[in-house]
């Protein structure tokens, strides 16, 4: 017999793990590097086009589905259209793989925790990141040595991820009741020393001034959606998993229109201590900031740290509690990317809890080996790519098709608004069928 299904304590709690989902790593260390090759200011205007456009219209319906159905991705699309289970297992496929290299990222933060009790980086935190910590190859096809310091930080965190998941949502919940509110108080104090610093208003300027001749880059468009949908956790299968576990008579319309605000405006918030720091590198280098430091996951590993060391007083303690949070950030939305490959897993086969955290960590683990290696840096790249911009658009695009064409989209529209505190019109009907798959 299948164990009963999990329930959120409180929509507090739910709400806090989505929003721990949605906030984590994709916000302090993605959001910025991916604006910082886009154009800066100019990559504002698509990503609030595509927020609006894709990301509050896709999270409503993930919601909906979930709650509804009250399956995780495959038995919940298999209820929209018999065919359209696959695309569930898609979409827990592509968490799987992005929290891969997910995991590899927290294990970088693990390490850095331990380089801030000693400003470990000195004072080429860039040159320190590339040449003396990952000790990066010349390209992919060079895997180099292994990398002890890297593979025993990915151990601890999968050996966390499996600690919380592997006793069920409950303490999924009391994690997130401190995981999600603390770094954001540490960005605030972060993004105050980070304005303050010499050269930042030029960093600024760079952030919040558009290049409108960007916005005639298709590229730019397509990592404002790719960044949309890795941010918010739209295409993972996890809010619907999520969803699945609040009674199918709460609210969806509320938890949907939070989630998305705060994604967006964390993202936002975490620019301001990124671009303030790389205007300050840009003024000790002598260089213009697009040339201040090198583009890429590494970036939050070169401006954080330099931001640290020009703390006036107490640097080491601040980069321990900043690199402690940043972890708590990640092992959020970690976590929430395992607990949608496990909700399948015991939706389909009625594993019990514990052996399908087992499985899913155990290969997550696996996975992650080759990117703890010298060339690992240049394959997270190229994995990044495909997973998350064209692998989560495939996913939220098959979504809007089974859910808008073969489904009646008016009865789940409905649904929303008997359990919301307010009406979604029939813009999101529209959306979900025309604009957002445009």
């Amino acid at each position: 017999m299948s164990e009963p299904r999990d329930r959120w304590r409180s929509r507090t709690r739910f709400i806090l793990a989505a929003v721990g989902c949605a906030v984590g790593l994709g916000n302090i260390w993605r959001f910025p590097y991916i604006a910082y090759t886009s154009g800066g200011g100019a990559f504002m205007i698509p990503y609030l086009v595509a927020l609006v456009t894709a990301g509050v219209p896709l999270l409503l319906l993930e919601f909906a589905v979930g709650q509804r159905f009250q399956r995780a991705a495959p038995g919940a699309l298999r209820a929209v259209h018999p065919r359209a289970e696959w695309i569930g297992w898609w979409a827990a496929g592509v968490s799987l793989v992005i929290v891969v290299y997910y995991a590899v990222i927290m294990a970088w933060a693990w390490d850095y925790l331990v380089f801030s009790t000693r400003l470990g980086w000195g004072a080429d935190p860039g040159a320190f990141f590339r040449e003396r910590f990952l000790r990066i190859s010349a390209g992919p096809g060079e895997m180099g040595s292994l990398n002890l310091a890297v593979l025993a930080g990915l151990a601890v965190t999968w050996l966390a991820m499996y600690w919380i998941l592997a006793r069920g949502l409950q303490r999924v919940g009391a994690v997130v009741l401190w995981t999600v509110p603390l770094p954001l108080v540490l960005l605030a104090v972060l993004v105050v020393r980070g304005i303050t610093l010499p050269g930042a208003a030029e960093g600024l300027a760079y952030y919040l001034t558009p290049d409108f001749h960007a916005l005639l880059d298709p590229k730019v468009w397509l990592a404002a959606y790719g960044q949309v949908f890795f941010s918010v956790g739209i295409g993972w299968g996890i809010m619907i998993a999520y969803a699945s576990y609040r009674p199918p008579d709460t609210d969806v319309g509320n938890n949907a229109f939070i989630t998305a605000l705060v994604d967006g405006g964390v993202s936002y918030f975490a620019g301001f201590a990124v671009f303030s720091t790389v205007g300050y590198l840009a003024l000790q280098q002598g260089v213009a900031v697009p040339d201040a430091v090198a583009s890429g996951f590494g970036l939050a590993f070169v401006a954080y740290p330099a931001a640290i060391s020009a703390m006036p007083f107490g640097a080491p303690v601040f980069g321990v509690i900043f690199f402690l949070m940043l972890l708590t950030l990640g092992i959020d939305s970690a976590f929430a990317m395992v607990e949608a490959v496990i909700a399948a897993l015991r939706d389909r086969f009625k594993l019990s809890k514990q052996r399908a955290a087992a499985y899913a960590c155990a290969a997550g683990f696996l996975l992650g080996l080759p990117f703890t290696f010298a060339g690992g840096y240049h394959w997270m790249d190229i994995v990044d790519h495909w997973a998350s911009v064209w692998g989560l658009a495939m996913v939220a695009l098959l979504q809007c098709v089974a859910v808008g064409w073969f489904f009646p989209i008016e009865t789940l529209r409905s649904y929303i608004n008997e359990v919301s505190d307010f009406r979604v019109g029939r813009w999101w009907s529209l959306s979900i069928r025309w604009v957002t798959p445009g």
